[in-house]
């Protein structure tokens, strides 16, 4: 049985995600808490940089 973790709130600390991550879980945030106020993060992966935003459908899409 597939188990989901539950999302940390949007106003929980960072930390909170690190003590999951330390107790074997991975980590589960919030979109509103990793977006911001703007709807979009850009995030660098080797290098690269890419772009997750919400869609007006209200998706998630990441982009280079």
């Amino acid at each position: 049985m597939l188990t989901v973790p539950r999302p940390i709130p949007a106003a929980a600390p960072a930390p909170a995600a690190d003590v999951r991550a330390r107790q074997g879980e991975v980590p589960c945030i919030d979109s509103a808490a990793l977006l911001g106020p703007r709807g979009e993060v850009h995030i660098t992966h080797h290098g690269q940089v890419y772009r997750l935003r919400v869609t007006s459908l209200g998706k998630l899409i990441l982009t280079k």
